[in-house]
């Protein structure tokens, strides 16, 4: 369905009155008061019309394994990565494809197009990014996915770091990952970063490295990262993943490095479901919160996107790929609450990401790709309250998942929202 009336819709760059958005050809071809009329026509009956949402930080090769091959009894990060170090091997191509997809069609549902996938390479045959490189074929157009190439075991800490990196740039990822605090020593972290971002510029690719995810307050890596993108002039192609170790620096340090990571065009995930109950472990009472100083990067006018990052694996047993549900613990964990800053929340999951992801106007805007989720409640602040499920979203200007009486359906097929036994 490429040509499409939606009336009676709530865009919110139009204000509080409903108005009507037509589609053609995928694109948003007019906004306005009472359009002509068109064959197809949808009655949005007040109900909001958002851009869909980009999930910029997921974990598609381990998602649906929650339990394999015991559940994490601790609930903490380092359990996590032990169970996985143990699934890893167990793990063949078919069963990666899978679980991957099944996730991503529960994403689709509520309302997420785009998609950025960390995926571990530290395997030799390389099994979980052979499966996702497939599914990213077998998806394009419908749910665009980028693929990281993400040493989980450390670049230089793992046999053949760099020469796993190198074939998965041959393979045809999207992004180089990394992880420098998880290096033995800030040397071979420093190198770490300095040498994927090298790679970056030479094989022109974006960059998304897992950056100070402790709670270590001497982690800080993500100055390298500042640093490093500005030498290999990689501006606003390089993100910094989770950053959780700056909610224990020094207010002073703090300030003079976010404003050189705005300098460098630095975009920032954060990942507030995870976070929230794996950092804060070596803590007494007051526990911190987990996360990066969000409201600061905002107010200085960084790019800040919110990630979903788990569903449903060794290191979060819970999730179903819903990026509002992230936003609504966001808007607590965070403090964004007052009404000049909840309006930050829609647009951590929409723009900001699209942003980072590459995309061109992702917004309710005309001449901008249609991409968009239909909404049964007429604002932003109802969807947060609330948290409903999405009437509609489209892809391109056609409807690939809708709800009915029956319950919602994903490409013309009943959703299983049912996770592997």
């Amino acid at each position: 369905m490429n040509d499409l009336l939606i009336r009676n819709a709530r865009v919110a760059a139009r204000g509080p009155e409903p108005c009507d958005v037509r589609i053609t050809g995928g694109r948003i071809a007019a906004i306005g008061a009472d359009l002509p009329a068109a064959a197809a026509e949808l009655d949005a009956a007040g109900g909001m019309l958002t851009p869909s949402f980009v999930e910029l930080h997921c974990h598609l090769d381990a998602t649906l394994t929650a339990g394999t091959p015991r559940p994490n009894r601790s609930g903490t990060l380092w359990e996590g990565i032990a169970l996985w170090s143990e699934i890893k091997p167990t793990l063949d191509e078919d069963s990666v494809y899978r679980r991957a997809r099944k996730t991503l069609l529960w994403m689709l549902s509520h309302g997420v197009t785009h998609v950025r996938t960390h995926v571990d390479i530290c395997d030799p045959s390389l099994v979980a990014l052979r499966a996702l490189l497939r599914l990213r074929a077998d998806l394009r157009g419908t749910l665009d996915l980028q693929l990281v190439a993400f040493p989980q075991e450390g670049f230089y800490a793992y046999a053949d770091g760099e020469a796993l990196m190198l074939e998965s740039i041959a393979l045809g990822v999207d992004c180089l990952g990394g992880i420098p605090h998880f290096e033995i020593t800030r040397e071979d972290g420093v190198r770490s970063v300095e040498r994927i971002l090298s790679l970056a510029r030479e094989h022109q690719r974006r960059v998304d490295i897992h950056c100070d995810e402790t709670d270590d307050d001497q982690s800080r890596f993500v100055e390298v990262m500042a640093a490093r993108t500005l030498r290999e002039g990689l501006e606003g192609r390089v993100t910094a993943s989770h950053l959780t170790a700056s909610h224990g620096y020094h207010g002073a340090y703090a300030g003079k490095l976010i404003g050189y990571m705005r300098r460098a065009g630095l975009h920032v995930v954060t990942n507030p479901l995870d976070n929230s109950v794996l950092q804060g472990r070596f803590d007494g009472y007051p526990m911190r919160r987990g996360h990066a100083r969000i409201k600061e990067m905002l107010q200085a006018g960084l790019n800040v996107a919110c990630g979903h990052d788990s569903v449903m694996d060794p290191w979060y047993p819970m999730g179903d790929g819903d990026p509002l549900k992230a936003a609504f613990v966001l808007m607590h964990y965070a403090q964004l609450i007052g009404a000049d800053e909840r309006p930050w929340l829609f647009r951590m999951l929409t723009g900001m990401p699209a942003a980072a992801f590459g995309l061109e106007r992702h917004a309710v805007v005309e001449g901008a790709p249609a991409d968009l989720i239909l909404w049964d409640v007429p604002t932003e602040d109802e969807a947060l309250r609330r948290l409903p499920a999405r009437r509609a979203v489209l892809r391109n200007g056609t409807i690939v998942a809708e709800r009915s009486a029956v319950g919602m359906s994903v490409l013309g097929e009943p959703l299983d929202t049912t996770p592997p036994v």
